[in-house]
């Protein structure tokens, strides 16, 4: 009886160990412009000119509402070009000579969680807006816009979020990886600021998309930070979003009254690169602020 017992628990005990998984955090980097990045790879320091050890990428391709390609890619290795520009068709990418907060990210956040692989999951789209009023021709994150074809911002996220998460070993190291939510950061809010009908529907509009967000990673306390939007007084009236204010009342109540979720206010400290975005040094801090309040929310 002990020899038929042994046989038949070898085989059980073989096959568990060949079934061994990688746990791999994941974060989603969403919004417009500001999180797409202008900063410039020439303003890299050493330290961020480099493709990161453990730490990969999925970069949605950005692209308008009503086309179908958005939300190609592929994992890759982290590196530079993930800003302005870049693009994918779900075969190659094809880098920017731009970057946003995602490097900056990345080397703090494996500083906070160390020796551990990190999976980042972007997709954001300049001049976007909640609001499907703001759109113009940039595009709208309300899930409820149905345009010509039915396919708006919050479509091509989900798109982003299914094509990353059919890929079952993202290093190809042969073992399967299982990818645990850990964030969302979300830098957007400008566009919406055009009229002040629009900027007062924004803390209804946020709560709702946040609560899809989070919904799609089937973690509904999923921890949010988010990116206070600023303003460079750069326009030849002084302010470039009209009702600016509005939108950082609307982001600080929400982040005052959802229990999992905290606000970046540095960002009216940076300097700009034009009237609409941080300079390059701004994207580095702002990606080192992100790692810092997320991961304060997930301990």
């Amino acid at each position: 009886m002990t020899k038929l017992l042994l046989v038949f628990l070898i085989p059980i005990l073989t096959f568990c160990q060949t079934k061994k998984t990688d746990s791999i955090r994941v974060f989603y980097l969403g919004g417009q412009s500001n999180m797409d990045g202008y900063g410039y790879n020439t303003d890299l320091p050493n330290t961020l000119k480099t493709e990161f050890k453990n730490v990969w990428i999925f970069h949605g391709n950005p692209t308008p509402d009503e086309k179908e390609n958005g939300g190609q890619g592929i994992w890759k290795k982290l590196k530079q070009g993930h800003g302005k520009n870049f693009s994918s068709n779900g075969k190659q990418n094809n880098y920017s000579k731009r970057f946003g907060v995602e490097l900056s990210f990345a080397k703090k956040i494996q500083s906070l969680y160390p020796n551990e692989k990190i999976a980042i999951i972007k997709y954001s789209k300049g001049g976007t807006s909640i609001d499907s009023l703001a759109a113009g021709n940039a595009g709208s994150w309300d899930p409820d816009f149905k345009g010509t074809t039915g396919i708006n911002q919050y479509d091509h996220f989900l798109k982003t979020l299914a094509n990353a998460m059919e890929t079952t070993d993202i290093d190809k190291n042969g073992i399967t990886d299982t990818l645990i939510p850990a964030g969302i950061l979300w830098m957007q809010g400008e566009s919406d600021a055009r009229t002040e009908e629009i900027a007062n529907q924004y803390f209804n509009n946020l709560k709702h998309l946040m609560g899809l967000i989070r919904a799609a990673f089937r973690k509904d306390d999923l921890p949010i930070v988010i990116g206070k939007i600023s303003d460079s007084w750069n326009d030849k009236d002084g302010k470039v979003w009209n009702y600016g204010e509005l939108i950082q009342h609307a982001q600080e109540k929400f982040a005052k009254t959802d229990n999992n979720t905290s606000i970046i206010r540095d960002t009216r400290y940076y300097k700009y690169s034009d009237k609409w975005h941080y300079d390059s040094n701004g994207y580095i801090d702002l990606g080192e602020k992100f790692a810092k309040a997320i991961y304060d929310l997930n301990k």
